[in-house]
């Protein structure tokens, strides 16, 4: 297997190092972001056939709800 340095910010490694476990290393971490962008694809245009003004209503519904319990 071929090495590549890269250089990322000091934000990024330590965001990265967050989720790494001991037995990962840093490039199984990277590479399970793509595995998981592409799971996300078969989620696009799901909701293109909703009702949005059904949806405004009721959560109008709900914050006028909730604004009421907290008075």
């Amino acid at each position: 297997m071929a090495s590549m340095n890269i250089a990322i910010k000091k934000e990024a490694y330590d965001f990265l190092k967050t989720l790494k476990s001991r037995d990962q290393s840093f490039s199984d971490i990277i590479l399970s972001f793509k595995k998981d962008s592409s799971s996300l694809l078969k989620y696009f245009g799901v909701l293109k056939n909703s009702d949005w003004k059904t949806k405004e209503k009721r959560m109008a519904s709900l914050r006028d709800s909730f604004e009421a319990r907290l008075r």
